[in-house]
């Protein structure tokens, strides 16, 4: 059974970075500097999802305004991909931040992934690519 968390801890922390670099680091030759980035911090929020105590799937999320929240960081451990769990990751973010008063989500998908999230109902902005090292990715948005 598969148990949501909204990380409190160091350790719950832990289990989100374990999944990013799991499933993203290694696989994409990303390296630590590069995975984390100046919005991970102590006060940022990530959703963890758990099976049997066990981080599979991770998201983390951060205000962009008053308005926005950004969603990122969204990873699946390979294993547990195809069950739904990046879909219930990025809806539980997305009620968090409704519930923390922000009015949209925005993310940068991955040009791969900009199907996956316009099935959650994101409109992707093609005039906004965001060329990184490892991906091109596009900025997409929802409304809350």
């Amino acid at each position: 059974m598969i148990q949501v968390i909204r990380a409190e801890t160091l350790a719950q922390r832990a289990g989100a970075y374990y999944v990013r670099i799991q499933a993203m680091a290694r696989k994409y030759h990303i390296t630590l500097e590069q995975e984390f980035d100046a919005h991970d911090t102590p006060d940022a929020d990530y959703i963890v999802l758990l099976e049997d105590d066990f981080p599979v799937a991770t998201c983390r999320l951060y205000p962009v305004d008053s308005e926005a929240m950004m969603l990122g960081r969204i990873v699946v451990l390979p294993e547990y991909r195809r069950r739904g769990l990046g879909s219930l990751a990025v809806r539980e973010a997305e009620k968090w931040a409704a519930e923390r008063g922000f009015r949209k989500t925005v993310l940068e998908s991955r040009e791969e992934k900009v199907g996956f999230y316009e099935k959650l109902g994101y409109k992707a902005d093609p005039a906004r690519v965001i060329c990184g090292n490892t991906f091109t990715c596009i900025y997409m948005e929802k409304v809350l």
